[in-house]
């Protein structure tokens, strides 16, 4: 401390201003340095999930279906906690629909119960079955599905006639694939394929076993490869880290926008206020696994990351550097601990819903009507994101930047409009 003091005395004497002040260059870098870690982990993930998915295609047995589906679980964790480089970023959200949209209309893949219905005026392709149908058509057109491969996915399959239920690709079509529909409403229990949907011809449930394990194949494989593309766009020289460090301003505003609507109108409202509104189990981020409390979690995980320039691998390792909140306090110390305090209270409540699930409470449980407590649960975890975004709003004026536009939900600003 004593040798720091003197050499800043120095310059003063000299006539020079020491640079305390944090770059915001230097907090970009962090940034960019932090998504590239969770993408490679994500990919690295996606790859043990495609390691898993070959053994249970080559020998299916109850016991290969449950470490696919361990891996997907485990595939999660990193992948939600990148959520957060939605909305600010152009590459990313013009990318994220192949690998995680939903909600889906499983009919378009594979059986489905007689309860699920058939084709829609919303979506004629609604129970398609394209695992059923080597051949059929679709947009007026005759489609040869004799080989399902990652092409026919995403050039043919992916949001046919444009609509964006006709979800073919990504973690929740593989989720389908693995646990099949959970047609238990608001009772206890997941989705349970069964593992003979992926047996040889003598073995083989609900049919068309062979071409199951093409599907769940090939959405693993395309999974893998969308995941090294941006894995790579990160990357030092990728073009996503380009466009990031290209101005410095746009730069901390995409960080912002991104914290800022993912925590308001993307979780707060259309993935947890709306499911309590409409109290439909089908209103869950990822509704055949039941593992929407930690789609939630790490979502809100990330938010914090970005704001404390800090992230740990799957590894145990930390990546971490200048921060947002390095940024705030030099400006104003008390909305930084605000900001952080907002931040770990939304982690509490996300965490409440964590612990509930795991103890046998599921999420799609939390949903059901007059269900007080599962309300209260989702509610705090709602209120705890909109009280955060308000305080990224203020870092928002503090850091005197324009252009930054949370995105909202209906179910939050106009909720007579999601009865209507």
């Amino acid at each position: 401390m004593k040798n720091a003091f003197l050499t800043s005395t120095a310059l003063l004497i000299a006539g020079v201003v020491p640079a305390f002040a944090v770059e915001k260059t230097d907090v970009l870098d962090t940034y960019a340095d932090i998504a590239a870690a969770k993408y490679q982990d994500s990919l690295t993930a996606a790859q043990k999930l495609q390691e898993a998915v070959i053994a249970l295609v080559a020998d299916p047995s109850a016991e290969a279906l449950n470490a696919a589906k361990a891996a997907w679980l485990q595939a999660r964790v990193p992948y939600q906690q990148t959520e957060v480089y939605r909305f600010g970023n152009a590459i990313v959200d013009e990318w994220e629909g192949r690998v995680n949209a939903w909600p889906l209309d499983e009919g378009l893949i594979d059986y489905v119960d007689a309860s699920y219905g058939g084709p829609s005026d919303e979506n004629a392709a609604a129970a398609l079955n394209v695992i059923a149908n080597p051949t059929f058509t679709l947009s007026g057109k005759e489609i040869d599905a004799t080989e399902i491969t990652p092409s026919l996915l995403e050039d043919t399959l992916q949001e046919a006639d444009g609509i964006e239920a006709n979800v073919a690709t990504g973690y929740h079509a593989i989720e389908f694939l693995l646990w099949g529909q959970d047609l238990n409403g608001h009772g206890t229990g997941a989705g349970n394929r069964p593992w003979t949907d992926y047996a040889s011809a003598e073995l083989c449930t609900n049919g068309n076993c062979d071409r199951r394990a093409e599907y769940l194949t090939a959405a693993t494989d395309l999974l893998v490869a969308d995941l090294n593309w941006m894995s790579a766009e990160w990357a030092n020289g990728g073009k996503a880290r380009a466009e990031l460090m290209a101005d410095t301003d746009a730069g901390l505003t995409a960080m912002l926008t991104g914290m800022g609507s993912l925590s308001y109108g993307e979780v707060a409202g259309e993935r947890m206020r709306l499911g309590v509104m409409l109290n439909d189990p089908e209103e869950e981020h990822s509704c055949f696994a039941d593992n929407t409390h930690n789609d939630h979690y790490y979502d809100g995980l990330g938010v914090r990351n970005v704001y404390h320039g800090a992230y740990i691998r799957t590894d145990g390792t930390l990546v971490s550097g200048p921060s947002l909140s390095d940024l705030v306090v030099e400006s104003d110390p008390a909305l930084d601990a605000e900001m952080k305090a907002k931040l770990d209270a939304t982690m509490i409540s996300l965490g409440r819903i964590k612990t509930a699930a795991e103890a046998g409470f599921a999420y799609d449980q939390m949903l059901e009507r007059g269900n007080e407590g599962g309300e209260m649960l989702i509610m705090g975890g709602v209120d705890a994101f909109i009280d955060q975004t308000r305080s990224i709003e203020r870092v928002v004026t503090a850091l005197d930047l324009d252009g930054v536009a949370i995105e909202g939900s209906d179910s939050l600003d106009d909720p007579n409009a999601v009865f209507q």
